[in-house]
């Protein structure tokens, strides 16, 4: 996808990754650029800061999704990129360090929030026969995270979300691309990493270039951090032996 003469939406679009691609869509030469966020306030300083549209939604529910779809389409007429950006760190795993209301609240931001945009905007990109989905997961998503397990098991549905959309509707004109990074220097990103956590942490205008030449390639995988590639293909190699490894990792971790 060109950006230029382009719409898009970013949710999550305040700050972090969200701003930066709302800035270099703009670069890129496109129409409108809407960013959505739960701030009301924050959403007009940024929006009017950076020179493009706002609009407060909580993308935790559907009404406000479709009131910020409907809303693009009533100041542009089309939506032709909707970026599902919004997210939340967690922390815990599976005893009572993270109770079920926090696996629901991370299910509901990192997979309902998608579901909902897709269910908006489908019918409007299926009508003129193309539209883009960029859906925000993790590398966490594709490998795993260490210590945050409602972020990284939520992370790998929004993977399998944005495949399950690229097969189910790439014949109706829809690509699909789904956001895998490893650390950015964004409000969410822990201030140190371990062992098996990163291999470096990236500022969000780099990140925001990567998504750009992905989209213009329309590959399925944005991978901010070029080694990711690597480490799917050796887990999905031998996943016995980077079950094995991962572990290892973990306890050293701890140590």
């Amino acid at each position: 996808m060109d950006l230029k003469n382009k719409v898009a939406i970013i949710t999550g679009g305040t700050g972090g990754i969200g701003r930066a691609m709302a800035q270099e869509f703009l670069s890129e030469g496109a129409r409108g650029v809407v960013i959505s966020d739960l701030c009301p306030d924050q959403v007009k300083h940024v929006s009017d800061e950076i020179g493009c549209m706002g609009f407060a939604a909580n993308v935790t529910k559907e009404s406000e999704v479709k009131a910020l779809v409907d809303y693009t389409v009533s100041n542009y007429s089309q939506i032709d990129l909707y970026c599902s950006n919004a997210g939340a760190l967690s922390k815990g795993g599976l005893l009572l360090d993270a109770p079920d209301d926090l696996w629901q609240s991370q299910w509901e931001v990192h997979v309902m929030a998608h579901i909902y945009a897709a269910r908006a905007c489908l019918p409007l990109m299926i009508a003129r026969g193309n539209g883009y989905f960029l859906i925000t997961a993790s590398a966490a998503g594709l490998l795993a995270a260490m210590g945050t397990g409602p972020y990284t098991v939520s992370k790998a549905a929004a993977v399998k979300l944005a495949e399950f959309m690229a097969i189910t509707h790439g014949d109706d004109g829809i690509k699909v691309s789904v956001l895998c990074p490893q650390g950015v220097n964004t409000a969410m990103a822990p201030r140190s990493l371990g062992d098996g956590q990163t291999d470096g942490i990236i500022e969000p205008e780099q990140l925001a270039r990567t998504v750009v030449d992905t989209l213009n390639e329309e590959r399925f995988y944005v991978l901010p951090h070029p080694e990711v590639e690597e480490y799917i293909r050796r887990k999905g190699n031998d996943i016995d032996r980077w079950l094995t490894g991962m572990r290892r990792l973990r306890q050293r971790s701890l140590s």
